[in-house]
């Protein structure tokens, strides 16, 4: 687990293969609410490592490291396979310790990450909205990839239903705003975009409005929190956030995963991401689920009738996901 959004899409597919009677064990990086998201849904693993920060050196010394102490923890564990959503230090170790690998991801413009991650891994696993040919680039073709249909959000959220006490302490009457701010520390999103601090200025002193805030970073709790705008919250540790983009009325975000929770469950989502868009996000635009934002007064901001959703929502077997993921041993 090196990023957030892991722990939430390995969550369902561990309990599968615990109740199958496997035994799992988890490594998990130090990044923004991995850890914090780990403890909330109970679940146990080795800390292996932390994020290297923005510049590319104090990155490659960082997965240097967490190469080196991955190997030193899996040698001597037997492992009949390894599963990563995008961690290349996964799959590198893996490789280098000759055990079967797969790797899942949503997003096909993180160059590096999947140059090497691809590269080592048995198997690649990713959703059919992305062109196959954007993958040919880092060694993944058929029937080293496979494609599944839908999103990612689809199979993790099967068996969710929101918990209406994540909006204890908010003004229910005002407009609710969940909102995401950029991976700004990713190698992959180093465009500088001042559209997300724009939105947040313009919710934050938006009367009727109450604009939930979502660091990916303890720097950027303090850069918001520093604004003083009167109708901003920012939790102070991780909190459910797929409960609190259920029953919000708006999604704002510059990442991927939040984006892709709101369409998953039929809430009116806005992007403000900086980067390439990937093909999930094309899809989701050409389908009329994620709206591109280039003005935060284009926003609107309205009170939706119903508790969560619009009833569209798709429900897909996280059982089936998973065997796509154990194909290197089947």
């Amino acid at each position: 687990m090196t990023a957030s959004a892991h722990v939430l899409v390995f969550r369902p597919l561990i309990k599968l293969l615990r109740e199958r009677g496997a035994d799992v064990e988890i490594t998990a990086r130090d990044y923004a609410q991995t850890l914090q998201l780990l403890e909330l849904h109970g679940i146990d693993a080795n800390v292996i490592g932390k994020h290297g920060g923005r510049s590319r050196l104090g990155k490659l010394r960082a997965m240097r490291a967490r190469l080196q102490a991955l190997r030193r923890w899996a040698r001597e564990r037997q492992f009949d396979v390894a599963l990563a959503h995008g961690s290349h230090e996964l799959t590198m170790t893996a490789r280098r310790l000759d055990i079967p690998s797969a790797t899942t991801f949503d997003y096909e413009y993180a160059w590096l990450q999947h140059q090497l991650g691809c590269r080592a891994a048995t198997k690649v696993v990713v959703p059919d909205a992305i062109p196959p040919e954007r993958l040919a680039k880092y060694g993944a073709r058929p029937p080293k990839l496979l494609q599944y249909p839908g999103l990612k959000e689809e199979y993790y959220l099967a068996d969710f239903e929101p918990d209406r006490a994540v909006l204890d302490g908010l003004d229910q009457r005002r407009v609710l705003v969940v909102l995401r701010p950029p991976p700004d520390v990713s190698l992959y999103h180093r465009h500088s975009n001042p559209l997300f601090p724009q939105t947040v200025d313009f919710l934050g002193r938006h009367g009727d409005v109450q604009a939930v805030v979502l660091p990916r970073t303890e720097e950027q709790r303090e850069f918001v929190r520093g604004l003083d705008l009167p109708s901003l919250v920012i939790p102070e540790r991780a909190v459910d956030a797929q409960s609190l983009i259920a029953l919000s009325d708006l999604v704002v975000s510059a990442g991927g995963t939040m984006n892709r929770e709101a369409a998953a469950l039929g809430i009116p989502v806005y992007t403000t991401y900086g980067g390439r868009l990937g093909g999930v996000d094309e899809e989701l635009i050409r389908e009329g689920c994620l709206k591109p934002l280039t003005d935060p007064r284009a926003l609107e901001l309205r009170k939706r009738d119903g508790s969560a959703g619009t009833g569209t929502r798709i429900r897909r077997d996280p059982a089936e996901l998973l065997e796509l993921l154990l194909s290197p041993v089947r």
